[in-house]
């Protein structure tokens, strides 16, 4: 599989009115690997970092609706590298990331949630023990690997707004493990072209979620040999995760229809579709009007299909 760094996700402007804002959508789910999405753009620069370090096997972690986990076994498969994956027995409901996992001979140990750190280090000594040179990645792609991903996005945006002589006033996207968002703010700080980042939270809740972005924040420019920042920067927004990670509504739904049918755009209702919605009510609850608004599309393409059969049914369309 061809995993050098690629240029430039497209950005589209969408069909969908609101409060008299234009509204675009940068399509990371079109990044040509394993279905796209952030963990794609994220999971080029950790394989790039397993080679430069040596690393003959790979071990993570994820639930089973880890586009992580799918994109980096996928990855791993078409190298011939081993991949072990660590998943909490409380989120393992089928899904058709998990059936892809399984696909790509990942080999997955379950286990309880407060029990995941002790089982990714007795793994990983494991694999020592045996001989091999484990290369751990965090869940969700979380690190300054991950966060340097986004920096990189940040980058095309710029590179968009001066093409097409646009600036945008607002980004949103989902923001789950925290990279994807620390990404977008460093960008900001390090091209000194900064935007309102504003990451919707799809299971999270402050303070603890704010303060993960913060950190991973803090932490990269701390290695670049910059200042930090305070949370008063970060705009983690906790109001639509609903009953946490998973949990969608009827809402949520209609968001997603809405998106397919009128732009022909999937999105799913853990991530994407959860966040698209969120978005539009702090749009409308925030009374934003005239403005440029950019939605960073994550991907998440094959947890569109797990719900395709409550979209169908719902019969609106």
């Amino acid at each position: 599989m061809h995993t050098r760094a690629f240029k430039n996700t497209p950005i589209q402007r969408l069909g969908i009115k609101l409060n008299n804002n234009t509204l675009y959508i940068k399509r990371d789910d079109l990044i040509p690997i394993s279905f796209g999405g952030n963990k794609a753009r994220k999971a080029v620069l950790f394989f790039e970092d397993l080679e430069m370090k040596g690393g003959d096997c790979i071990v993570t972690y994820g639930s089973s609706s880890s586009n992580h986990c799918r994109i980096i076994s996928n990855i791993a498969a078409s190298k011939g590298i081993p991949c072990y994956i660590i998943s909490p027995i409380e989120a393992c409901k089928p899904t058709y990331n998990s059936k892809m996992v399984k696909l790509f001979g990942a080999q997955v140990t379950r286990c309880a949630v407060e029990e995941v750190q002790s089982t990714i280090n007795s793994k990983i000594e494991e694999l020592k023990a045996l001989g091999y040179k484990p290369y751990f990645i965090q869940g969700g792609g979380h690190g300054n690997i991950g966060t340097r991903a986004y920096i990189n996005a940040y980058k095309e945006i710029l590179d968009y707004e001066s093409d097409k002589d646009l600036y945008f006033d607002y980004i949103f996207h989902a923001s789950g493990t925290g990279t994807t968002q620390a990404g977008l703010v460093c960008g900001g700080l390090i091209y000194e072209n900064r935007k309102k980042i504003v990451g919707i939270s799809i299971a999270r809740k402050n303070p603890y979620g704010g303060q993960v972005v913060l950190d991973s924040i803090n932490d990269y420019l701390e290695g670049i040999g910059r200042k930090g920042i305070t949370s008063n920067h970060i705009n983690f927004i906790d109001d639509y995760i609903l009953d946490g990670y998973g949990s969608y509504s009827e809402d949520i739904l209609d968001t997603i229809k809405e998106a397919l049918v009128f732009d022909g755009i999937p999105m799913d209702t853990t991530y994407t579709g959860k966040a698209f919605w969120g978005m539009k009510e702090y749009i409308k609850k925030n009374r934003i009007t005239d403005k440029n608004i950019l939605f960073i599309h994550t991907g998440g393409t094959p947890l569109f299909f797990d719900s395709l059969g409550e979209l169908v049914n719902e019969g609106r369309y």
